[in-house]
C-alpha cells in the first residue's frame, strides 16, 4: 500500500504579521483540508510592537497549525531566542534551534540551520560558523547510506543557486547569499531546500545531485526562496506541497528525474569548495585577444576585458594553453584561412566550414587553444553559449534550425559545427531519430543526455566523445572507446532523412575555390550583423 503523503506549508520572513499569515493559513485549510506542518524561515519577529505576539504568548490567540520557526538573523530579536537547543514560543509555535534535525514520528527527516553566515570569531547569537556547518554535515553524512535529506531550512539563500537555471530576477545569485549553505546543501543533497530574507519569491528549477554517467542515479533538489507575508507587490511568501518521507519511498521512484532538471549549481569539475572558504565563481581565464580588419565591420569591438578600451586598469589576461605544433584553427596561427572568418568575439569566432554542407554552415571556435568544449575555462564558455544562442536566433529568422554537433576524436582544437536545417524539410524528433538510427546501424552507443546537462559532468579532459545539440537543447552523447567514423555527423545530416545531400557527406567532396569562400564569407557577415552581440552600438 503507498505511503500518504504528508501535506506540509513553507512561509518566508513572517516579521511579526503573525495575524496575516495565521488568517491565511486559516482560509486555505477551510479550501483545501488541513496541512500537517508550517515551516517559517527567514524573519520571523519584526520590529513592529510586541502587542499582537503578546496575544499568541499569553494564548489569547493560537496558531492553527503545528509551526516550526528559524532563529534570529539580527541582534534586535535575539531576545525571544532564549534557548539555543530550541523551545516552545507559544502554543503550536515552537523555535526548531540553532541547528540540528528534526525527525517526525513519520520519518520525514528536516534539517534547519538558524541565522545569517558569519565567518568572524567570536559568532554573534544570531549566526552560524562554518563549524556550525562541518557539525551538521558530518552528524549527517558519515551515517552508513546516507543518501541525503527530506527538507533543508535556511534563512540566507545559497550562493551561486541561480547557476545553470532560470533567472532570479532581481537577485545576484553570484554575489548574494551564503556559500557555506551551498555547502551544506551540496553536502546533505535535500529533496526540498526552502530559504528566505531577500523579500522575492524565487522557484529555481530543480537541479541533480549525480554526475550524469559517472555516478548512480539520484534525487534531484528542489529550491525555493518565499517573499515575505503581506507584501504589497503580493510575491508568493507561502508555498504548499505534499513529501513522502524519503526512507519510505521505493528508491527507483525516488530517482526519478525531472523533465526540467538542470546541472547542480555548486559543483565545480566535481569538485566541492572546502568548508569555512567562500566557495569560488567559475573561473575566469581570460584569452588573448586577437584583432584583424573585417573591413565591412561597423562599431566598436569590446576589448577583451569587456571594458572599453581607454580603460587605466585592464585586465592582464593569462594564456590559453598553446599548441604544441602549428594549428589550424587558432586566431593567431599563420595557418588560418582568415578569409573564412566571419565574425569574432572575446574568446571565440566564427568561422564558415570549408567545404560546408550548405552556404551558412558555421563553425564556433576558441580564439586561444583549446581541444574540447570539455577544456574550456568558464568565461570562454560563456561567450560559446551566447553564440549558440544567437545563431539560433538568426537561423530562426530565416526559416531554419541549427544542430549542433562536436567530435573530440582525432583533432586537436574544438569545432564546434553548427548547421542550419529548413524548418520544412524535417522536425527536430526526425533529425533525433536519424541520429540514433544511424548510430545503432554503426553499433554506436548514442546515449540521450538531460537538456540542461553540462558536458564537463560528463566526460573528463582528454576523453575522446561525440555529442550532438539539437535545437531544443535535447542532447545526444557517446563516449568513444575504440575506432569513431570520422564524417559521422555530416553524414547523418547529410542523408535523406535530413537534408538528402548524401554527396556532401565527405568535406573534401564540397571544396569551392577562394573567391567563393570569399563571396559566401561577406554575406554571412552581412546577413549576420544585425544579430551580432559583439559590437557596441
Amino acid at each position: 500500500m503507498a505511503q500518504k503523503p504528508l501535506r506540509l506549508l513553507a512561509c518566508g520572513d513572517v516579521e511579526g504579521k503573525f495575524d496575516v499569515l495565521f488568517n491565511r493559513v486559516r482560509a486555505i485549510q477551510k479550501k483545501s483540508g488541513n496541512f500537517d506542518l508550517l515551516l517559517c524561515i527567514g524573519n520571523f519577529f519584526g520590529s513592529t510592537p510586541d502587542a499582537e505576539w503578546e496575544e499568541y504568548k499569553t494564548g489569547i490567540k493560537k496558531a492553527p497549525i503545528q509551526t516550526y520557526v528559524l532563529g534570529a538573523n539580527n541582534q534586535e530579536t535575539v531576545k525571544y531566542f532564549q534557548d539555543a537547543d530550541g523551545c516552545e514560543l507559544a502554543e503550536n509555535i515552537t523555535y526548531l534551534g540553532r541547528k540540528g534535525v528534526f525527525t517526525g514520528t513519520s520519518g520525514l527527516q528536516i534539517v534547519y540551520l538558524s541565522g545569517t553566515e558569519s565567518l568572524n570569531e567570536p559568532v554573534p547569537g544570531y549566526s552560524f560558523s562554518p563549524k556550525d556547518v562541518s557539525s551538521l554535515r558530518t552528524m549527517l553524512c558519515s551515517t552508513p547510506q546516507f543518501k541525503g535529506v527530506d527538507i533543508l531550512l535556511t534563512s540566507p539563500w545559497p550562493k551561486y543557486v541561480g547557476n545553470f537555471g532560470n533567472s532570479s530576477g532581481e537577485v545576484d545569485t553570484k554575489n548574494c547569499g551564503s556559500a557555506l549553505v551551498s555547502n551544506l546543501a551540496t553536502g546533505l543533497k535535500p529533496r526540498y531546500h526552502f530559504a528566505a530574507l531577500e523579500k522575492t519569491y524565487y522557484e529555481r528549477l530543480p537541479y541533480r545531485n549525480h554526475i550524469v554517467l559517472q555516478e548512480n542515479a539520484q534525487h534531484a533538489t528542489r529550491f525555493i526562496a518565499l517573499a515575505n507575508v503581506g507584501n504589497p507587490e503580493k510575491k508568493k511568501y507561502l508555498y504548499a506541497f505534499s513529501i513522502v518521507p524519503m526512507k519510505l519511498m521505493d528508491a527507483a521512484e525516488l530517482v526519478k528525474q525531472p523533465p526540467d532538471v538542470t546541472e547542480n549549481p555548486y559543483r565545480k569539475c566535481g569538485k566541492e569548495a572546502p568548508i569555512g572558504k567562500q566557495i569560488p565563481a567559475p573561473e575566469e581565464e581570460s584569452a588573448c585577444q586577437f584583432f584583424f580588419d573585417l573591413n565591412e565591420k561597423r562599431g566598436r569591438k569590446r576589448s577583451s576585458t569587456g571594458r572599453d578600451s581607454k580603460s587605466p586598469h585592464p585586465k592582464q589576461p593569462r594564456k590559453p594553453p598553446q599548441p604544441s605544433g602549428p594549428c589550424w584553427f587558432c586566431l593567431a596561427s599563420p595557418e588560418v584561412e582568415k578569409h573564412l572568418v566571419v565574425n569574432i568575439g572575446t574568446h571565440c569566432y566564427l568561422a564558415l566550414a570549408k567545404g560546408g554542407l550548405s552556404d551558412d554552415h558555421v563553425l564556433i571556435l576558441p580564439i586561444g587553444h583549446y581541444q574540447s568544449v570539455v577544456e574550456l575555462s568558464a568565461e570562454v564558455v560563456e561567450e560559446v553559449e551566447k553564440y549558440k544562442a544567437t545563431l539560433r536566433k538568426f537561423f530562426k529568422s530565416r526559416g531554419k534550425r541549427c544542430i549542433l554537433f562536436e567530435r573530440n576524436y582525432k583533432s586537436h582544437h574544438l569545432q564546434l559545427q553548427v548547421v542550419p536545417v529548413p524548418l520544412s524539410r524535417c522536425a527536430t524528433d526526425d533529425i533525433k531519430d536519424a541520429f540514433i538510427t544511424q548510430a545503432q546501424e554503426q553499433q554506436i552507443e548514442l546515449l540521450e543526455i538531460p537538456e540542461h546537462s553540462d558536458i564537463k559532468q560528463i566526460a573528463q579532459p582528454g576523453a575522446a566523445y561525440f555529442y550532438v545539440e539539437l535545437d531544443t537543447g535535447e542532447k545526444l552523447f557517446h563516449r568513444i572507446k575504440k575506432n569513431f567514423p570520422l564524417q559521422f555527423g555530416r553524414e547523418v545530416l547529410a542523408s535523406e532523412a535530413i537534408l538528402n545531400i548524401p554527396d556532401k557527406s565527405d568535406w573534401r567532396q564540397c571544396q569551392i575555390s577562394k573567391e567563393e569562400e570569399e563571396t559566401l564569407a561577406r554575406r554571412f557577415r552581412k546577413d549576420f550583423e544585425p544579430f551580432d552581440f559583439t559590437v557596441d552600438d
